[in-house]
């Protein structure tokens, strides 16, 4: 994964994750307002603001710009994904 991240784009920290998203998406707030209740932390990124981002959305979703999706520490990347799929990934 680490060679499809922009350059400015790191993996999050442990424990952690990086949520693409829009400023319209319901499904974005709706996991948003989950993981600040769960006190999992995440950095937001708009796919319309920052540049190249939404071609790594692409790329993770087979040319769709589905958000949200997330980036998690080893690497790995989950479209939409559940309070429970997200807590299981972070371990």
């Amino acid at each position: 994964m680490r060679d499809i991240l922009p350059p400015d784009i790191d993996l999050p920290e442990a424990g952690t994750v990086t949520m693409f998203s829009t400023s319209w998406c319901g499904f974005c707030r709706r996991l948003k307002s989950q993981l600040d209740r769960e006190g999992i932390g995440y950095t937001e990124i708009n796919i319309e603001q920052a540049p190249g981002t939404a071609e790594l959305v692409e790329t993770i979703n087979g040319g769709n710009q589905t958000v949200p999706t997330l980036l998690f520490p080893d690497g790995s990347s989950a479209t939409n994904p559940s309070l429970t799929q997200v807590r299981d990934q972070l371990g």
